[in-house]
C-alpha cells in the first residue's frame, strides 16, 4: 500500500493567521514546526495502518515549508515549485490512497479559516461547472484521474463538512472550528496530532479493504475563474482556449482534471503579474 500525504498549512491546529502563513510573517517559524508535526501524526497513522510506502508533498505557498530533518525518517517527501502534478506530486496508479492534512475551505466560502482555492491574492472564486470549488475537491479529482481515493482530509470544521459530502467513505478530522477568516477555536496540537494519527490509520485501512473509491470525473469539465483585479483578465483570456466571461471573470473547457490544473497555475501566474505593472 503506497500512500500519497498532502500536507498544506492553513487547516493545520493552532494556525489562523496570515502572519503564521506566509514565509515573511513573523509567526511562520512556528507555523511550519506544527506543519511538518501534523504530516508526521499522518505518516505515523499511515504506516500503523498497513502502509508499505509514504511519500509527503509540500503543498502550501512556495512548497518549501516543511522542516525536512524532523520529518519521520520512513517518509520521503516532495519540496518546491512549480511541480506538474501541484498539490498531488507524486500520485501514480501505484498509489492505494491520498491523505490530505491541513487543509482548507474554498474561496466563495464565507467563513472557512483563511479560505481561498489555489491563489488568495489572484482568484475571488474558482467554479467547476458553475459550482464553486475547494483545492482539495480539485485535488481529489487528479486524483482519480489515476485511479486514486482521498482517504482523509484534516483542517477547520468547514472542509470537513465539504469532504464528507464529496468524498465516499472519507475519513475526517476537524482539529479547530472556525470562528472567522483569520479567527479559530483550535485543538492543542497534541491532540490534534493524535487524532490525525487515528484518521490516518483508518483511512489507509479502509483504502486496503477496498471500501473507498476514487471520485467520479464529471464528463465535463468548465473551470472558472474570478480575477481580484479585473486587467488581468485580459492577460489570462490570452491562454489559448480561455474565454472572457465577464470584466474580471475567465473560463476554460478542460479535457482533464490535470488541464483544468494547468490552466488554474497558469492564470494565477499571469494575474501575479499584472499586479507587478
Amino acid at each position: 500500500m503506497d500512500v500519497l500525504i498532502s500536507v498544506d498549512m492553513e487547516g493545520v491546529a493552532g494556525v489562523a493567521t496570515r502572519r503564521q502563513t506566509l514565509p515573511d510573517g513573523s509567526d511562520y517559524p512556528v507555523a511550519r514546526a506544527l506543519m511538518t508535526a501534523e504530516a508526521n501524526a499522518a505518516i505515523a497513522g499511515a504506516f500503523d495502518g498497513g502502509a508499505t510506502s509514504v511519500v509527503v508533498n509540500d503543498s502550501h505557498g512556495p512548497m518549501d515549508n516543511l522542516i525536512g530533518e524532523q520529518l519521520d525518517p520512513r517518509a520521503e517527501y516532495v519540496v518546491g515549485a512549480p511541480k506538474p502534478l501541484d498539490m498531488v506530486q507524486e500520485v501514480t496508479p501505484q498509489t492505494g490512497v491520498v491523505l490530505f492534512v491541513g487543509y482548507h475551505a474554498g474561496a466563495a466560502d464565507p467563513t472557512g479559516v483563511l479560505a481561498h482555492t489555489y491563489s488568495g491574492a489572484t482568484f475571488a472564486d474558482v467554479r467547476l461547472n458553475g459550482r464553486p470549488i475547494s483545492e482539495a475537491e480539485l485535488n481529489g479529482l487528479m486524483a482519480a484521474a489515476a485511479g486514486v481515493p482521498v482517504g482523509l482530509v484534516t483542517g477547520d470544521d468547514v472542509i470537513c463538512a465539504v469532504a464528507e459530502k464529496v468524498f465516499p467513505g472519507v475519513v475526517t478530522v476537524a482539529v479547530k472550528s472556525a470562528l472567522g477568516r483569520t479567527a479559530a477555536r483550535t485543538k492543542h496540537p497534541a491532540a490534534a496530532r493524535e487524532a490525525i494519527a487515528a484518521g490516518a490509520k483508518r483511512a489507509v485501512a479502509s483504502a486496503a479493504s477496498g471500501a473507498i473509491q476514487p471520485v467520479p470525473i464529471p464528463d465535463e469539465l468548465a473551470i472558472e475563474a474570478d480575477l481580484r483585479p479585473n486587467g488581468a483578465a485580459e492577460l489570462a483570456a490570452r491562454v489559448p482556449g480561455t474565454e472572457r466571461a465577464g470584466a474580471a471573470t475567465v473560463r476554460y473547457r478542460a479535457a482533464s482534471p490535470r488541464q483544468a490544473m494547468d490552466v488554474l497555475d497558469v492564470w494565477a501566474t499571469l494575474a501575479s503579474t499584472y499586479l507587478t505593472r
